[in-house]
């Protein structure tokens, strides 16, 4: 029998466990309530909670909505959010996540001294992340905003770097990033250069997975690993296991799992995102268990 185990490190991260617990006891009073954006990005949960009553809504229906309770999810907003809600008598429940709030405030107060200090906001992160655009929104829109090495580019060599990063981005990517910006900036001035100042705020309860996740996929014949196809670290926690077991599959729950991956396989792992909950996990492993023993002959 093919032996199924589930990374016991795996589940919720505290902002989206938090955001999801605040819904669930709004719900349980309320007949329903507005989420700005997809609480979580993992399909199967959002669907859970719609049933309960959950409607997601986006910016453009804020604006029209009066008098109402928003949720606002654990990537944060910008403050032109808070603006429309207090114009429009909205009562915002606020569940950024503490990390991604304290990120907002730091960027903000930096921002406020660019000008007297020759410097720029940088961000390392995906322009069209929400997290990514609160803050921007935080920075009063003077962030510029860096995916890859060729992004560079577009940094301005005049000025000091105050290089900050989305929570679930990769550390080591952060880091050769910062690195790259360095030799851009000694390249274009290599007596006077302009400084970086690396702000790691990639969040630990991400980072911090990574060598234990490592040693997860890597004793294990193959590994599923749980979360929504557009979750920003569940990508990233996925190409940590592709990288150590080739054998290594993302799913987003049950109904993508293929039999003809089990052929001669003695152990499974079951992984997750930080937004994919431990329930999640364990429907899975239930559903394989079930379907190892109608298959036998694997």
């Amino acid at each position: 029998m093919i032996k199924i185990v589930i990374d016991d490190t795996a589940g919720y991260c505290f902002g989206v466990r938090n955001a999801i617990k605040q819904s669930e006891a709004i719900l349980e009073e309320d007949e329903y309530l507005y989420s700005l954006g997809h609480i979580v990005h993992n399909e199967t949960e959002v669907n859970r909670l719609k049933t309960q009553g959950l409607k997601v809504i986006d910016h453009e229906q804020l604006k029209t909505l009066k008098n109402s309770n928003v949720l606002i999810r654990a990537h944060g907003e910008p403050p032109s959010t808070y603006e429309t809600a207090y114009k429009n008598n909205i009562v915002l429940i606020d569940a950024t996540c503490p990390i991604v709030k304290h990120l907002q405030k730091n960027i903000s107060e930096r921002t406020a001294l660019n000008e007297e200090t020759n410097s720029q906001v940088v961000i390392y992160g995906k322009k069209d992340h929400p997290e990514v655009i609160g803050l921007v929104g935080h920075a009063e829109g003077n962030a510029l905003v860096i995916a890859t090495s060729e992004d560079i580019k577009n940094i301005n060599p005049g000025k000091d770097v105050h290089l900050y990063a989305q929570t679930t981005m990769n550390p080591e990517n952060f880091a050769k990033l910062a690195e790259e910006i360095r030799a851009y900036l000694t390249e274009y001035d290599p007596v006077n250069s302009k400084q970086v100042f690396e702000h790691n705020t990639i969040c630990r309860q991400v980072s911090n997975r990574v060598e234990g996740l490592k040693r997860f996929a890597s004793t294990h014949d193959l590994l599923l690993f749980v979360s929504g196809r557009q979750s920003s670290n569940g990508k990233f926690l996925f190409s940590v296991c592709k990288e150590v077991n080739p054998n290594s599959y993302h799913i987003e729950n049950k109904d993508d799992i293929n039999k003809n991956w089990f052929e001669n396989i003695k152990s499974v792992g079951i992984s997750g995102a930080t937004s994919t909950p431990t329930r999640q996990l364990s429907e899975v492993a239930d559903f394989l268990k079930d379907f190892l023993l109608m298959n036998e002959t694997l």
